[in-house]
């Protein structure tokens, strides 16, 4: 599974970048994303994605569908 970040709601604050444990954020478009290859939701780092903890906007670092 991966995670997905909503380039509506992403302010470009780049706090979740640094956090990810696989690298996976990337800045694209003067915003961020997820490569969804490489993102594990944080899967044996932390109890939920770190990214998702970080975030400061409501519903911008979603549960991939």
């Amino acid at each position: 599974m991966a995670v997905t970040i909503e380039r509506d709601i992403c302010t470009a604050c780049g706090d979740c970048e640094p956090l990810c444990p696989t690298e996976s954020i990337y800045p694209h478009k003067g915003l961020y994303a997820v490569n969804a290859d490489t993102c594990t939701e944080c899967d044996g780092e932390a109890d939920a994605p770190k990214c998702m903890e970080v975030c400061m906007e409501d519903d911008c670092i979603v549960f991939a569908a």
